[in-house]
């Protein structure tokens, strides 16, 4: 289950990164063979601007829909394991008083 769960979110990856790349270069490609109408009429520095402006967009735009594909992944919290947190928890109630203050004195003969 675990492996069809990473196969998912890299085929998701796989996908937007194809996106990140096809959409700019689609755009791209449509102003500078006069796909879009319209844009015949704009001078070449308009036509330069706005179609670097568009394909940028479009990469921003796909990011953003990976983003909330990822968001709305299911996340299982990990649970740590109850041995270890009853280990933990012991050998901190284990240490006293006088071994923190050995430790402080400890500490300040070295500084």
């Amino acid at each position: 289950c675990h492996y069809r769960q990473m196969a998912g979110v890299v085929r998701k990856f796989f996908v937007a990164s194809m996106f990140m790349w096809i959409a700019p270069v689609a755009i791209l490609y449509g102003f500078n063979h006069n796909v879009f109408p319209g844009t015949t009429q704009l001078s070449s520095h308009t036509h330069t601007l706005l179609s670097g402006f568009l394909a940028v967009i479009s990469v921003n735009i796909v990011i953003a829909f990976y983003i909330c594909m990822a968001m709305k992944e299911p996340s299982e919290r990990h649970v740590p394991d109850p041995t270890f947190l009853a280990e933990a928890k012991a050998s901190i109630r284990e240490s006293t008083p006088a071994e923190n203050d050995e430790c402080s004195q400890d500490r300040d003969k070295q500084e």
